[in-house]
């Protein structure tokens, strides 16, 4: 299975940075890859085992979806490791740079779409996610 790569250094204080990633009412404001997007939803168990479930949906209601993961590794501040559904791992290290932090996920590939496109996707929104969290300090 290819992994793909993404990563952006948001300049805002860890704890910042770490709360806009997992705090649901944060989530919602980010977590979309264009601005015809939403995420109405989240809900978070941060904790090994527990459930991440975002829901993301386009503005004008003809589709959405919920991505969902399992937990397994968190190390606050850090790094955090998903399992989705489909036994594809999703892995986001966090690594302070003096007054910023640079993000970097890395995903399993799958195949329906090209690994171009989902990693356009994912970069849009973790782009997206710099904005709001640096928008928050």
């Amino acid at each position: 299975m290819e992994k793909i790569r993404i990563e952006a250094v948001v300049h805002a204080k860890i704890d910042t940075v770490w709360s806009c990633w997992v705090a649901p009412e944060h989530i919602t404001a980010w977590n979309f890859a264009s601005d015809d997007w939403c995420c109405p939803n989240a809900e978070v168990e941060l904790r090994p085992g527990g459930r991440y479930v975002a829901r993301m949906e386009a503005k004008d209601g003809s589709m959405g979806f919920d991505f969902e993961a399992e937990y397994n590794e968190i190390e606050e501040a850090a790094y955090i490791k998903k399992t989705m559904p489909d036994g594809r791992l999703v892995e986001t290290w966090f690594v302070e740079q003096g007054d910023a932090v640079k993000v970097v996920t890395e995903f399993d590939a799958e195949s329906e779409n090209s690994v171009e496109l989902q990693k356009n996707g994912w970069q849009a929104i973790l782009n997206n996610f710099k904005r709001y969290a640096e928008g928050t300090t």
